[in-house]
């Protein structure tokens, strides 16, 4: 079965090119255009996601907002996320470290470096549910 994957971003064609590739290498990609609609997909859809990649700006609820809702609730509290953003300053860096990010990536990105922090980062979670 392959690992769900819920990509948060308005920009639908980052958002679909993402996907296809992802898709292309064996992931299963839902998509959610802002944090309300990512919001809503992970508390409707009773199997979480494997791994959330989120953006930062996006209408009706930042980034930063999601990742505070989805560290704060029991359910999602230890669902892996990528920050995938052009907000690339250190200050925003330290910001989505601070939250709870496990991963911060800035766009423009290469989908190849984004498949092995992907991996990295589900390997991670993994490693860190068989220790617990």
């Amino acid at each position: 079965m392959p690992n769900r994957i819920l990509m948060v971003d308005d920009e639908r064609d980052l958002v679909f090119a993402t996907k296809l590739y992802l898709e292309a290498e064996d992931y299963e990609v839902l998509a959610a255009y802002d944090g309300h609609e990512a919001l809503d997909v992970l508390s409707a859809d009773p199997q979480l996601p494997d791994l959330v990649i989120l953006d930062v700006f996006m209408p009706r609820m930042s980034g930063w907002d999601v990742l505070r809702m989805i560290r704060s609730a029991d359910r999602t509290r230890s669902l892996p996320v990528i920050m995938l953003t052009a907000a690339g300053q250190d200050a925003d860096k330290a910001r989505g470290w601070d939250l709870g990010v496990d991963w911060y990536q800035t766009k423009p990105f290469d989908p190849k470096d984004l498949l092995v922090v992907i991996e990295r980062v589900l390997a991670a979670a993994r490693e860190g549910a068989e220790e617990g």
